[in-house]
């Protein structure tokens, strides 16, 4: 049996590129893991991009955290799918998520659950960021993967008076793991099916 490839697509927002970067490192991580990528600003999403949503195998979404949840372009990106919701295009589908904010915590927490809220109305299944907190003891460092303690998906934090070059490494690190774990639980998941049908 061959292996099919999975096509990853990310749908984020970034207001002054530094959710860009994340979601770069993203990108670069599913790539790495074998997966097909897309990537879409969901600010300015066309009707192909709209169907290359549609044809994914996994969708990650991610936003900056502004005022305790996603960002405004992301929530109205985030009602338009509702078109996709009464059809059930992106049920079973898998789903991740990624954020950043200037603050350490900054609530990211409001704006991966509200990801996890929205997939979930979409019927989709939730990968998680499988990692333990880094950076949580005085033998630990900041540079360690998941160094903000996410559990839910990839966190970032980047200060509010610099530009996207000073998104730090662990989480851009942390972002690429991210990424190759959704497309290798995608690659499961494409695999049972298969297996399943045949």
């Amino acid at each position: 049996m061959t292996a099919t490839r999975p096509t990853v697509a990310l749908a984020y927002h970034s207001g002054y590129g530094h959710t860009a970067v994340i979601a770069e490192a993203v990108a670069r991580g599913a790539a790495a893991a074998g997966a097909e990528v897309v990537t879409i600003a969901v600010d300015t999403i066309t009707e192909e991009q709209w169907a290359q949503l549609d044809a994914a195998d996994a969708i990650v979404f991610g936003s900056p955290t502004y005022m305790g949840t996603a960002s405004g372009a992301f929530h109205v990106f985030a009602e338009a799918s509702s078109k996709r919701w009464f059809t059930d295009a992106w049920k079973d589908k898998v789903a991740a998520g990624f954020t950043n904010s200037a603050s350490k915590s900054g609530d990211k927490a409001g704006t991966l659950g509200y990801f996890q809220t929205l997939a979930a109305q979409h019927g989709m299944n939730w990968v998680n960021l499988g990692l333990k907190p880094g950076w949580n003891a005085t033998t630990a460092s900041e540079d360690d993967l998941n160094r903000l303690g996410f559990f839910s998906g990839a966190a970032a934090s980047s200060p509010s008076d610099a530009g996207p070059d000073a998104v730090h490494k662990a989480d851009i690190a942390t972002a690429e793991h991210l990424g190759g774990r959704v497309a290798r639980h995608t690659a499961v998941v494409l695999a049972g099916r298969a297996a399943l049908a045949g």
